[in-house]
C-alpha cells in the first residue's frame, strides 16, 4: 500500500517468512484456511506472529496507543472497582489478561497500594517479548511491588479475586462470513501465483452463525463472528472460585453490530498509527482487530456461569468509578494536571474513546451489597 510507511528490509523479510509459513499451512489444509486460523498465525505464530515477535506494538513508537499508555487516570478509576471486588472476596488476587506494555499493571498496583493491594498480581501473557517489556515497566515504575507480580501462560484454578482485560477480545481470531444469494459463505485465505488471496466457501458450520439476526440482510453483507473470544470468556468462569471479571474494549451490542448498513464488517488493521482494512498485507507487521459483539460475550459468559454486573460506555464507567475525583487530586496549576485533563477528555469524549469503548462486568459467587463502582451511572444491559 503506497500510502503507508514502507517497512525496512529486515521487516519485509520477516513478513515474507511468516507469509511462507502461512502458505505451508494453507497447502497442508488443502488449499484454504478459514480466516480465524489465518488471523491466529498472523498474530500469534511462535517467533513470527505480530504479538510473538520483538517489534514495538504499543505507544508512539508502535502501531497504536491504548488508554493505559496515555496516563494513569484510567487505572486509578479502575482501581476503585477492583478494590471493591477484593474487599468482597475478603482479599484475593488480580489477574490481568494480555497486559500490553505493563502500564496498566504498574498504575493499577500503585493505585491499589493506597486502598487494598492484592495478595498477588498475575499477568496472563502468551508473548515472551511482551512479558519481558511488562517486567521492565514494573521494575522502572513500581519496583517495590514487583515481588507481588508473576507471569503465566495458562489460566490458574480456584482463582479468588478480580480479572481484568483491556483491549484483549478485539485481537482474538474471528471468523468472516458473508451473506449473498440467500446463504452464508465463509471467507478464508487461499494461494495464487502472487501470494495470499481471499477465497470463500459455503459456510459448513451453520450453527456458528445461528446467533445472527435471521432476516433483513442485504446481499453481499460481510461481517464477523467471534467464537474464540466467547469461548475464552467462558473458560475464565471455570478458573474462578469467587470473584469478578472486568473487560474493556471497543464494540457494540448485537443489534448495532449487525445493523444492515454495517455491510463491510468491522475488521481493521493498525500499522504505525495508520488504519486500513487489508489483513493480508504484510502479515506479522500489523495488528488485526475487530470490534467486539458484547451480546455474544454476555451470552457465552452467562451460559458458563458468570453473572452480569453491568454493561455501559467507557465514559459512564470511568465517571462513576471516580475519574474526576482522581483528576482533582492533582495540582490544577501543574503541567501534570493539564496533561491529565487532556487525557481525561480523550477517555470521556463521545468523539474519542468515551462512547465507542464499552465496559462489561461479571461476577461469580461474589457477595455484593451494591453495584460495582462504574456501573451505577448508566446501565445498558437491557440492550444485550
Amino acid at each position: 500500500m503506497s500510502t503507508l510507511p514502507a517497512p525496512s528490509a529486515d521487516q519485509l523479510a520477516h513478513s515474507q517468512h511468516l507469509a511462507a509459513l502461512i502458505a505451508d499451512q494453507i497447502t497442508a489444509a488443502g488449499g484454504w484456511l478459514p480466516f480465524d486460523r489465518y488471523m491466529d498465525a498472523a498474530l500469534y505464530q511462535p517467533g513470527w506472529g505480530y504479538y510473538s515477535a520483538g517489534s514495538r506494538k504499543f505507544g508512539a513508537a508502535g502501531d497504536f496507543v491504548t488508554a493505559p499508555e496515555m496516563g494513569s487516570l484510567f487505572a486509578e478509576s479502575l482501581a476503585n472497582t477492583v478494590a471493591t471486588v477484593l474487599a468482597a472476596c475478603g482479599g484475593g488476587e488480580v489477574l490481568e489478561v494480555g497486559a500490553g506494555t505493563g502500564a496498566l499493571a504498574r498504575d493499577l498496583l500503585l493505585a491499589l497500594e493506597a486502598v487494598q493491594l492484592p495478595t498477588h498480581y498475575r499477568i496472563l501473557e502468551v508473548s515472551p517479548d511482551l512479558a519481558a517489556r511488562q517486567r521492565e515497566t514494573l521494575e522502572a515504575g513500581a519496583p517495590h511491588l514487583l515481588s507481588r507480580v508473576s507471569w503465566c501462560t495458562t489460566l490458574p484454578s480456584g482463582f479468588v479475586g478480580c480479572m481484568v482485560g483491556n483491549e484483549v477480545l478485539d485481537a482474538m481470531p474471528c471468523r468472516l462470513v458473508r451473506w449473498t444469494q440467500g446463504q452464508w459463505w465463509e471467507r478464508g485465505v487461499g494461494l495464487s501465483a502472487t501470494g495470499l488471496v481471499w477465497a470463500e466457501r459455503p459456510l459448513a458450520d451453520l450453527a456458528a452463525a445461528a446467533h445472527l439476526p435471521t432476516a433483513g440482510w442485504p446481499d453481499d453483507y460481510l461481517t464477523e463472528i467471534q467464537p474464540t473470544a466467547a469461548a475464552f470468556v467462558a473458560s475464565l468462569a471455570h478458573a474462578v472460585e469467587k470473584g469478578a471479571l472486568l473487560l474493556v474494549d471497543y464494540g457494540f451490542d448485537a443489534a448495532t453490530y449487525y445493523h444492515p448498513e454495517r455491510s463491510e464488517g468491522t475488521l481493521m488493521c493498525h500499522y504505525r498509527h495508520h488504519s486500513h482494512d487489508d489483513p493480508l498485507w504484510l502479515p506479522g507487521l500489523q495488528d488485526i482487530t475487530t470490534h467486539v459483539d458484547f451480546s455474544a460475550i454476555w451470552q457465552a459468559a452467562t451460559d458458563a456461569g458468570w453473572a452480569l454486573e453491568g454493561y455501559t460506555a467507557q465514559a459512564s464507567f470511568l465517571l462513576d468509578a471516580g475519574l474526576l475525583e482522581a483528576l482533582s487530586r492533582r495540582d490544577p496549576q501543574s503541567t501534570d494536571y493539564l496533561r491529565q485533563a487532556a487525557y481525561a477528555q480523550k477517555l470521556l469524549s463521545p468523539a474519542e474513546m468515551g462512547e465507542l469503548f464499552k465496559v462489561i462486568g461479571f461476577s461469580r459467587n461474589l457477595p455484593l451489597t451494591a453495584l460495582l463502582p462504574g456501573f451505577g451511572r448508566e446501565d445498558r444491559s437491557g440492550g444485550l
